[in-house]
Formats: C-alpha cells, structure tokens, sequence
C-alpha cells in the first residue's frame, strides 16, 4: 500500500503535514501497513521561501527528509521512501544520503510525447548516481491514458527500462485496452528495466533527432535503444563496435519478440516517427 504525505507544515490543500511530526506520522505509517512513502515537498516550500538564502532553503529541504528518514528506520517496518522535490537542488547528488529509495529528478510528466521526450532524454548523464535500492525517478508511466500512440508509448517504456526508472502505471487500471496491458505487462521490457545489475542506461551518441541508448545487463548483453524523436520516419544506423563489441553481435528485437541472430557491425533500420527500435545485443 502507498502513501503520498507532505513534509511541510502544510499540505498543498493546507492540511496537516508532517513537520514536527515525524516520528507520529511514521509510526501511523507503520501500523497502517504502508509500503510505499511519497514524501512531496509541496507544502515545505513556504519554509523555505522564509529562509533567505539558497543555503539555508537546502538545508531545510534536506534536514525535513533526513528526518523522516530517522522516523521510518525507527518503526521496523521496511518502507520505501519516495523523495518527491522536482529535482530541486541536484537531488541525485544527496538523495540517497537521506535515505530516499528513489528521487524525482524532473517537475511533474504529462500524457504527452513532448513532454515525456522532454523528461526522460534529459536523464542523460545521472545513471552514475543509481544503482540498487536507490533510483533516479523520471516520475510515472503515463502509458494507456490516451494522450500518444502506440509508437511513444514504446519509446516510454523502453527509455524507461534503459533508465532503470520505477515503473509506476500511471492510468486506469479497470479500463485498460488489449494493447496498454500489452504495453505495460511485456515480459522482456520488464526484464531489462529490473535487470540485477542495477545499472543504469545513458545515451551513447546523438545524431539529429536520433539517439542511441545503451543499458549493460547482469548477463554481459546489452540493451539498446534507437529512439527518433523526429515525428516522421527516420533511417538510423548503429556502430556495435562503438558499443563495446569487437565482433559482429547477436540481436533480438525486442518489440517485435523476433531474434534477428548473427549481425553485422554495422546496423541499419528504419524508426518510425517518435518510435523506438528496441534491441538486446549479446556476444
């Protein structure tokens, strides 16, 4: 079970929050059986503001959830710990420090491709501040709610599972299509996202609106991911050598459930238009 809880003196609703109040506040938490704290720092930013300095502001942010770290650790109970602050203040670089299970690194996603683009490309460059038991967070899935096709919605879950990201479904799970529950329940997507390695993708190369994206697996393979971000059809073209493989590689297209054995070192495909060829590469 899942609970969101303001760090603040205040909600955003200007409710109660959790401000001097920690320990109560999980011990509830504890007794009521939750496994998943949220912890927002919407109502905390009024503290904040007061503070007047930078410095100051951070040191309140960080304190706030260091407390309700200390208050969580104390009840027994394993809860994984949400740091929810949009990224503020670097969060990679002290999130796990605090105890968080997870951080958001962005402002709030949409159902829309842009705006989903916008999030999780920009992830470039944080995959050496995760690893197990401590996760960048693009935020939610936004898969099935109806705002992008079938093509973003596969570039979504793959750059996610590249990313090690948590994969939290964020539509209606009552009224789900055929094809969002295809989407969301993929066996080998999933795979690469939960792989034991914990190791978080990058981006290798960027080309125009074509990225490549590479995640290391446990196995020795790799996931690769070729994204056009172009909203037409674009010719896109992999060096695996540039990837870490001397001799031509073994592929499975993993979309397509369809292995493609023996390549060349040289691939060439075809990406539809904000779509994603989706690759595992092994020697």
């Amino acid at each position: 079970m899942a609970f969101t809880r303001r760090p603040g003196q205040k909600t955003c609703a200007k409710y109660e929050g959790s401000y001097g109040h920690e320990e109560q506040d999980a011990r509830t938490y504890a007794a009521w059986g939750i496994d998943y704290l949220k912890y927002d720092l919407c109502g905390l930013r009024v503290q904040m503001k007061e503070a007047g300095s930078l410095e100051a502001a951070h040191k309140i942010m960080v304190d706030s959830y260091a407390k309700m770290r200390d208050a969580l650790r104390s009840t027994g109970r394993p809860i994984v710990y949400s740091l929810c602050q949009y990224g503020n203040d670097a969060v990679w670089d002290w999130g796990a420090e605090v105890g968080g299970n997870l951080w958001r690194t962005t402002g709030d996603i949409t159902d829309k491709y842009d705006r989903m683009a916008e999030i999780g490309f920009g992830q470039a460059g944080l995959g050496r501040f995760a690893g197990p038991g401590h996760w960048n967070d693009p935020d939610m899935l936004e898969v099935g709610n109806g705002g992008m096709n079938l093509e973003e919605y596969r570039t979504h879950m793959s750059l996610w599972a590249i990313l090690a990201a948590p994969l939290l479904a964020g539509n209606d799970l009552s009224k789900m299509t055929p094809e969002t529950i295809a989407l969301l329940t993929n066996k080998e997507v999933i795979a690469i996202d939960q792989d034991a390695a914990g190791k978080q993708g990058d981006r290798v190369s960027a080309q125009g609106p074509v990225e490549i994206w590479s995640r290391s697996l446990s196995d020795g393979s790799k996931a690769v991911g070729i994204f056009n971000r172009h909203p037409g059809t674009m010719s896109a073209t992999v060096d695996f050598r540039e990837l870490g493989f001397s001799k031509p590689p073994v592929a499975r297209d993993i979309w397509q459930a369809k292995d493609l054995g023996r390549m060349q070192n040289i691939y060439t495909v075809q990406v539809p238009g904000h779509g994603v060829v989706l690759l595992k590469i092994s020697k």
